[in-house]
């Protein structure tokens, strides 16, 4: 956890409706990727710490006899909830709303646990720990984000950019300078250094894939909003009584760029690092050790 912010439960308030229809998508090749790197066969379970509103967990869901989802936010757990029963996986889902420096829980044991986009967020030396805890031997950790760094470039496409710099520096008019995350700031951002991290709470590896991305995205305006809204750093409830004066400059602004309102960007890559618990017990004696990079693959930094 980033030194003087602490967690609150304000987070993320107001954010969660804003998901679905605003964020980015993932690659779509990454749920083949991951059942075919931790040979999914619908047996299991997964354990999605950070789950916001079932992003990953719903459509990883079919892959698992079981997944459990926690989060802080009870909109998020509301959100997972709703998409789950308009989806048809609530048989096999289970969301619950706690902080995953709460776990275990009473959860039991699983096969793969996921943190997408969010353990950040997380006092993550515990956390890892006790996640690793939690799989079983053979178990997998797999640490999701978008891939960083990545030059997205928007020729040829069919409408004009979204106007990201100019959308920020309206953010920064209304909320100021420096980074909001809930009742605090992120002067310097949220930390990095996951490897070493897992390292220390024991998991072997990583094994790194990049699933690729690039095909063109159509926005609309309220896809647009919908994206700013869903951001911690923009999250409706830090714009308190100002929220309906914000939205309408940010909706003028969005018009000045593209009186149609429509934009196009690509979507991002998709990174992944695969962690593993290692085999222990006389039935794993004589195996190599799970998690070392194979061909074609990279170790994470």
């Amino acid at each position: 956890m980033t030194d003087g912010w602490e967690w609150d439960e304000t987070l993320f308030a107001g954010a969660a409706t804003h998901y679905e229809r605003g964020r980015l998508p993932y690659a779509p090749g990454l749920v083949p990727l991951l059942a075919d790197v931790l040979g999914l066969d619908g047996t299991g379970r997964l354990l999605d710490v950070g789950c916001g509103p079932g992003t990953l967990a719903l459509p990883l869901a079919p892959l698992f006899a079981e997944a459990v989802g926690v989060d802080p936010d009870p909109g998020m757990i509301a959100e997972a909830v709703r998409r789950a029963a308009a989806g048809a996986a609530t048989a096999r889902t289970r969301w619950v709303r706690l902080r995953a420096e709460e776990l275990p829980a009473g959860l039991g044991t699983f096969t793969v646990a996921v943190f997408a986009q969010s353990f950040h967020w997380m006092d993550r030396g515990p956390v890892a720990r006790t996640v690793h805890g939690m799989l079983r031997p053979g178990g997998a950790l797999v640490h999701v984000s978008d891939l960083k760094g990545e030059r997205r470039d928007t020729v040829g496409l069919p409408y004009p950019a979204v106007p990201y710099a100019a959308v920020d520096e309206l953010v920064r008019t209304y909320l100021g300078p420096v980074r909001r995350a809930g009742r605090g700031v992120l002067p310097c951002g949220t930390p990095d250094g996951e490897a070493a991290v897992l390292a220390r709470a024991g998991f072997l590896g990583p094994e790194r894939h990049v699933v690729p991305g690039g095909r063109a995205l159509e926005r609309d305006e309220d896809t647009v909003v919908a994206n700013v809204f869903s951001m911690s750093w923009s999250a409706p409830g830090l714009f308190g009584p100002h929220r309906a004066a914000f939205e309408a400059d940010l909706r003028r602004t969005l018009r000045t760029y593209s009186p149609t309102g429509r934009f196009s960007e690509r979507a991002p890559s998709t990174e992944v690092f695969v962690w593993r618990t290692g085999l222990t017990g006389p039935e794993y004696e004589g195996l190599p050790p799970p998690g070392r990079s194979g061909p074609g693959d990279s170790l994470g930094g």
